[in-house]
C-alpha cells in the first residue's frame, strides 16, 4: 500500500521538486510533457523552481528558436511544449480540442460548416499571424450570419494554433498572435508517439496514478483500454482507499520520511491539476481557497511538500513585495526557509526592483 505521503514524495522527485536538477530547460519540458501556460511567466517561474541553474533569456532563446512552443493540448489549455511534443502530442489530444467546441459554440456558428471554417482559418493564419479577435473578424466576412468569436474558436479546435513571439516571451502583454503549428515548425507527418507511451510518459513524470488520474491530466478518455494494452510493463499499487494506482516498475518512490525542501509554484502548475485525487498534494480543506476563481490556479507554497500557502508578487514605486498567504498556521523554522527561498524569488522575477521584501499577511 501507498500512503499519501508516499504518494507526495513520488509525485514531487518526478516532478523535480524535492531538489533542482542539474537539466537543460528543453530536456525538463520533454520530462514534464510541458509546462501550464495559460500567462506569459508560469513557464519561467516552474523551470527556476526546478532547475539548478536557470535564467529567463534560456527559455526565450528556445522560443525565439522554435525549439519550444506554446499551443492547446492537455485538457484543451494551452501549454509550453518542446516542438517535437507539438508534434507528436497534439493528434493524440485533438478529440479533447473538438470537445472545446461546445454545443453553445457550434448554435452561434449559426449554420456554417466547422470543417470549412477551419480550412479558412488555416488558409489565413499561415499567411501571417492572427489574433483570435482578428481571426474572427475575418472569417465574418463570409460567413456573417455567426458570431466571430464562435468562428475562431471553430478554428482553434481544429487547427494546431501556435502562440508567436514576442506574446509568451517573459513579461510580454496583449493578445497572443497564432499561426499553424505545421507552418511554424514546417513538420507534418504521422505523429511518433502512440496513446500508449502518452501513458508512460504522463507516469514517468505524475505517477504513480489510476486511470482516472491519466483521464483527469490528458482530458482524453477510454484510457483504461490503453492501460490494459500495455500490460507487463507496468506495475500497480493500492493507495489508503484502496484504489488501484499504476506504475512504471523503474520509477522513483522516495520513502515518506524523505525531506522536501521549501518551492514556490507558479500560476496553473500542473501539479495541482495532473490528478482526480489531489490530497498527494492539496487537502480537501484547502481546496475552496485554492481553487477559489473558476478556470484560475494561482501561485502556491509548498511547505513540506503539500500546499500550505498562496503567493504573488506586487510592485509599487520600484519596490517588489512577495506577499505569502498562509492557509493555516507554519511553523517558524519554515517561515525562515520560505523567507530565503521567497528572496530567491524574488531576485529571479523582479531583478530590476530597487527594493525586494517578503511579508507574510493572512489576506492580499
Amino acid at each position: 500500500m501507498l500512503t499519501r505521503r508516499d504518494l507526495n514524495r513520488a509525485l514531487l522527485a518526478r516532478q523535480l521538486l524535492l531538489e533542482r536538477v542539474p537539466m537543460d530547460p528543453l530536456a525538463a519540458l520533454e520530462h514534464l510533457v510541458g509546462l501550464p501556460a495559460q500567462a506569459p511567466n508560469p513557464p519561467y517561474l516552474g523551470l527556476w523552481t526546478r532547475l539548478e541553474s536557470f535564467a529567463i533569456e534560456d527559455l526565450s532563446a528556445l522560443a525565439a528558436s522554435r525549439a519550444a512552443v506554446r499551443l492547446a493540448l492537455m485538457c484543451g489549455t494551452v501549454h509550453l511544449v518542446s516542438a517535437r511534443d507539438a508534434t507528436d502530442l497534439r493528434p493524440l489530444l485533438q478529440p479533447v480540442q473538438g470537445r472545446h467546441l461546445d454545443a453553445a459554440a457550434r448554435e452561434r456558428l449559426r449554420g456554417a460548416d466547422p470543417a470549412r471554417v477551419a480550412a479558412a482559418g488555416r488558409e489565413l493564419v499561415e499567411q501571417r499571424p492572427y489574433t483570435l479577435k482578428e481571426l474572427g473578424a475575418e472569417l465574418a466576412g463570409p460567413w456573417p450570419q455567426a458570431d466571430p468569436a464562435a468562428l475562431a474558436a471553430a478554428v482553434r479546435a481544429a487547427v494546431p494554433l501556435v502562440q508567436v513571439p514576442p506574446h509568451g516571451l517573459w513579461g510580454a502583454v496583449g493578445q497572443s498572435a497564432y499561426t499553424s503549428a505545421e507552418h511554424w515548425l514546417g513538420t507534418a507527418g504521422a505523429p511518433r508517439l502512440t496513446a500508449g507511451e502518452l501513458v508512460v510518459r504522463y507516469l514517468r513524470a505524475f505517477g504513480p496514478a489510476a486511470v482516472a488520474d491519466m483521464e483527469a491530466w490528458s482530458g482524453l478518455t477510454g484510457l483504461g483500454e490503453i492501460v490494459d494494452g500495455l500490460g507487463s510493463r507496468l506495475v500497480a499499487y493500492r493507495d489508503e482507499d484502496g484504489v488501484e494506482l499504476l506504475d512504471l516498475p523503474d520509477a522513483p518512490l522516495p520513502h515518506e520520511d524523505t525531506p522536501a525542501p521549501a518551492r514556490y509554484l507558479a500560476d496553473f502548475d500542473a501539479v495541482l491539476v495532473s490528478h482526480h485525487d489531489t490530497r498527494r498534494i492539496l487537502d480537501d480543506r484547502d481546496r475552496r481557497d485554492v481553487f477559489a476563481v473558476p478556470g484560475v490556479v494561482p501561485g502556491t507554497v509548498l511547505v513540506d511538500g503539500f500546499v500550505r500557502a498562496l503567493w504573488q508578487i506586487t510592485r509599487r514605486k520600484g519596490v517588489a513585495t512577495l506577499v505569502v498567504r498562509p492557509l493555516f498556521q507554519i511553523p517558524t523554522r519554515d517561515v525562515h526557509e520560505l523567507t530565503e527561498e521567497g528572496e530567491r524569488l524574488l531576485a529571479f522575477a523582479a531583478a530590476d526592483a530597487t527594493r525586494r521584501e517578503v511579508r507574510f499577511n493572512s489576506r492580499w
